[in-house]
């Protein structure tokens, strides 16, 4: 294997917010040969991932970090972002020519403003991936989307990074950054809420091992979605080509039992939140369900009909 060490265009990285993400990425770039030549964290489980994940790395203070890097990594919670950037030009941090690559999905580079007026090249780098913080998130990037959003002229930088590190990019303009992020919390963030709700129905009704018995259906479920996807962008049916179930074969008679047991399980466990998800879900898999011709529009409003709360 060649020396990534000395291969030509490898850059200082300071990681600013060695939390699940930075730490892991920053990680990732080490290991393509750029040299990691500081991280900031707070909180103890930060400086554990930095001795784990970024060993030798020294540990500095935030402002420290963005003098000495060459590629600033911000990693840090969306609402943190502003201030940080803010604050740390303020002092003087940012520098000419300097990469200032920031990792949340809901900014573009318009929050890098005050980098970028010291001279520093903005870039928004967001991988639609979750991560752990340990090592096993590493060969996890390999074959992972990061949205970049950045300048045309220093688009192709942000690119080549993701590249490096394994991913592939998108490019996703500034204007549509919050939709983009909307998209992605809604799909991986709510499907975790569904498995818990529909973990604790199976648990009430005797079900030992919940997890095991959704597995599989899950992940069918999921391969069956996101492989037919695609085909909706352009018009077609998508996603909702892999729907099953009562909603897409019009059996009201079911809907209306499942509403029926999942409103004693709230009554029984204080669950509120499940039968309200099966109404609110359901109704959107009618609509979709009609507009893709799976049911007629008897067949959709009759269900409609059942999932009014009464």
């Amino acid at each position: 294997m060649a020396d990534v060490s000395r291969r030509p265009g490898r850059l200082g990285v300071g990681v600013i917010g060695a939390g699940r993400v930075g730490a892991v990425l920053g990680s990732a770039l080490r290991a393509t040969g750029h040299a990691v030549v500081g991280a900031s964290g707070i909180s103890e489980a930060s400086r554990e991932r930095i001795e784990t994940l970024l060993p030798g790395v020294p540990v500095l203070e935030v402002p420290e970090v963005a003098r000495r890097a060459e590629l600033a990594l911000l990693a840090v919670p969306d609402d943190v972002l502003p201030t940080l950037v803010s604050g740390l030009a303020e002092v003087g941090a940012w520098q000419a020519g300097q990469l200032v690559v920031h990792t949340s999905g809901r900014f573009g580079t318009s929050v890098l403003e005050p980098a970028r007026a010291a001279g520093a090249i903005p870039l928004a780098i967001h991988p639609a991936m979750t991560f752990t913080g340990t090592s096993l998130d590493l060969s996890r990037l390999e074959g992972t989307t990061f949205a970049v959003t950045a300048p045309a002229p220093v688009q192709p930088i942000g690119q080549a990074l993701v590249v490096e590190i394994g991913g592939e990019p998108v490019v996703v303009d500034e204007d549509a950054r919050g939709l983009y992020h909307a998209a992605l919390a809604h799909g991986a963030n709510h499907l975790v809420v569904l498995v818990a709700q529909a973990t604790q129905a199976l648990a009430a009704a005797g079900v030992e091992q919940p997890g095991r018995v959704l597995a599989p259906l899950l992940a069918a479920a999921l391969d069956g979605a996101t492989r037919t996807a695609d085909v909706g962008s352009g018009g077609g049916p998508g996603a909702i080509a892999a729907l099953t179930g009562p909603v897409s074969r019009g059996d009201v008679g079911t809907v209306e039992e499942h509403l029926a047991v999942l409103e004693d399980l709230a009554v029984a466990s204080g669950a509120t939140d499940v039968p309200a998800s099966y109404r609110e879900l359901s109704r959107g898999a009618t609509r979709r369900a009609l507009a893709s011709g799976r049911i007629d529009a008897r067949q959709a409003q009759d269900i409609l009909d059942v999932l009014e709360e009464r």
